[in-house]
C-alpha cells in the first residue's frame, strides 16, 4: 500500500503533466497527427479534451455541491477562444485556482461515488493528476517521444485506478479471483474480484491467482491500455488479467 501525495504536491503534478502535454504538442509536426492511445482523436482533439475536463472540474470544485454535476448554465462556455495551447494553459490555471481556493476537504460532486472514494476537492485533484499524466503520455507518443510517467504519479496511479475507477464497475462478470500488482519501485497492491465487485486491499488470506509485475509507469499505462499487456511480466493465470483489461475503463 502507498499513501496519496499531499494536496499541494497533487496540484504541482497537475501543473507539470499538463505542461508536458502542451510541450509535446508544440513539438509535434502538426496538431492533426493521430493519437495512438485514443485512435479516434488528433492532437487537437486531445488538447481540447483535457482543457474541457479541467474547466469542468474547476466549476465542479467551486460549486462544492455533491448532489450532482454542474449544469450547462453553471459550466458556461468552455469552447476554445484564440490559440489552443494558450486556452489549454488557461484551463489548467482555472482548475488549479479552484482547487487551491477550495482546499482538499471541500465537498465536490464526483462520478466515483459507487467506489466509496471521497467526494472532495482532494480526490478531484488526485484523479486529475492521472488524467493529465496519461494524456501527456498520449501527446508525447503522438510526437514520437513518449516518456515513462513520473514515479510520484505512477505509484499513486496504480492505487487510484484500482480503488476508484475499477471499484465503480459493479459485479465482476467472471469467476472470482485475487490479483496482485507489483511495482519494481516496491509497492504491491491486491484486489479481489467477485460478484460483489472489486475489493481493494483485501485481508491477506490466500495467494493471488495472477500477479502482474512491472514498473509503476508500465502498470498504469497497461491498465489504461496505452501499452500492450505483454510489456509486463504476468505470473499465474494470464486470462484473468486479459479479462480485467477488457472490463476496466480506459479514459
Amino acid at each position: 500500500m502507498t499513501e496519496t501525495p499531499p494536496f499541494d504536491d497533487l496540484l504541482t503534478l497537475i501543473d507539470d503533466r499538463s505542461a508536458a502535454l502542451r510541450s509535446a504538442a508544440a513539438a509535434a509536426s502538426s496538431l492533426e497527427v493521430r493519437v495512438p492511445g485514443c485512435p479516434d482523436w488528433t492532437l487537437d482533439d486531445l488538447i481540447y479534451h483535457l482543457g474541457s475536463v479541467q474547466r469542468f472540474w474547476a466549476v465542479t470544485t467551486r460549486l462544492a455541491d455533491t448532489s450532482g454535476p454542474p449544469t450547462t448554465e453553471q459550466r458556461g462556455d468552455i469552447d476554445p477562444q484564440g490559440d489552443l495551447l494558450e486556452w489549454s494553459a488557461a484551463s489548467t490555471a482555472l482548475l488549479l485556482g479552484a482547487l487551491r481556493a477550495a482546499g482538499p476537504d471541500s465537498p465536490a460532486w464526483t462520478w466515483w461515488e459507487p467506489s466509496g472514494a471521497p467526494m472532495t476537492a482532494g480526490a478531484v485533484a488526485r484523479h486529475q493528476v492521472q488524467e493529465a499524466a496519461v494524456h501527456a503520455y498520449d501527446a508525447q507518443e503522438s510526437a514520437g517521444k513518449p516518456d515513462p510517467l513520473p514515479a510520484a504519479v505512477a505509484v499513486d496511479g496504480v492505487a487510484e485506478f484500482l480503488s476508484v475507477g475499477m471499484s465503480c464497475l459493479g459485479p465482476w462478470p467472471h469467476r472470482p479471483a485475487r490479483v496482485a500488482f507489483t511495482a519494481t519501485e516496491g509497492p504491491t497492491w491486491l484486489v479481489d474480484l467477485s460478484p460483489a465487485g472489486v475489493d481493494f486491499d483485501p485481508a491477506a488470506s490466500g495467494d493471488p491467482v495472477t500477479t502482474v509485475h512491472g514498473s509503476a509507469s508500465d502498470l498504469v499505462l497497461a491498465l489504461y491500455q496505452r501499452i500492450p499487456a505483454d510489456t509486463l511480466r504476468i505470473d499465474g493465470d494470464r486470462s484473468v488479467f486479459t479479462d480485467l483489461l477488457r472490463w476496466s475503463p480506459t479514459e
